[in-house]
């Protein structure tokens, strides 16, 4: 039991990576903080079934651009749990393929914060309560290569994300490590709304392990950068992409 009597807060745990996760730390022991903002049916089946499990988990809703949000949040897992030890920001998303011709302030803002403003927030207020253990954030591949069409303001917000992850290694160590993964073609609702099958087909035939990643793969990598089998490792953005990018 790797996280045995941790606790972990992951965001955009409804669905996908993010419910992925939560189940995966579960596992290893660790009590779950679940935030969701409009998935309450897949955050509320994680709990049921980390506690069917022997678990303990809740799941709670919340806007993490807001810091009544992330207080709430953060505030009950500090209550429930007696503080946190790991910190997953999941929580992002593209929102609308757009070209920067047609882009609004309003749309490259939303993003911004979507993906980057809730990862800050998120970790200021967790710092007073996580006084020694890992931040991992979800960073993309998007950020290396920046992204397909029209996701411009997304692969920025998740090359913010990567280097946020190096400078945060270096002010908060040693007592906390900070690293991100860098995930490519998962087979996620993120590619379901925004990427055609074709490409997604494409994809698959053109990376060497022929498939697309699933959210299993990313929280197995979560929780190797989230517990002591990764001690020396911070400041890292990890690449999780099936070899479809080589950094």
């Amino acid at each position: 039991m790797k996280l045995a009597g941790k606790t972990a807060i992951i965001t955009g745990g409804g669905r996908d990576i993010g419910r992925a996760c939560a189940i995966r730390l579960a596992e290893e022991g660790a009590n779950v903080a679940i935030n969701y903002f409009s998935s309450s049916e897949g955050a509320d089946s994680a709990v049921a079934e980390i506690t069917a499990a022997g678990g303990t988990a809740f799941a709670l809703q919340g806007d993490l651009n807001t810091q009544e949000g992330v207080d709430a949040l953060v505030g009950k897992a500090v209550t429930d749990f007696g503080g946190v030890d790991v910190l997953v920001n999941n929580t992002g998303g593209l929102i609308a393929r757009k070209t920067i011709s047609e882009m609004s302030l309003e749309h490259w803002n939303k993003v911004m914060d979507l993906n980057l403003t809730s990862t800050f927030l998120m970790i200021k207020a967790c710092l007073p309560h996580l006084k020694s253990r890992a931040i991992v954030n979800l960073a993309s591949q998007a950020g290396r290569d920046g992204g397909g069409p029209g996701s411009v303001a997304y692969a920025a917000s998740k090359g913010a994300v990567m280097t946020m992850t190096r400078g945060l290694a270096k002010e908060l160590g040693p007592d906390i490590r900070v690293n991100a993964l860098c995930p490519g073609m998962i087979d996620t609702d993120f590619h379901n709304i925004f990427t055609k099958p074709e490409v997604r087909k494409i994809v698959e035939n053109a990376a060497p392990v022929k498939r697309q990643g699933l959210p299993v793969d990313i929280a197995n990598l979560v929780l190797f950068l989230a517990c002591e089998d990764s001690a020396f490792i911070t400041g890292a953005n990890v690449d999780i992409n099936g070899g479809m990018l080589f950094s």
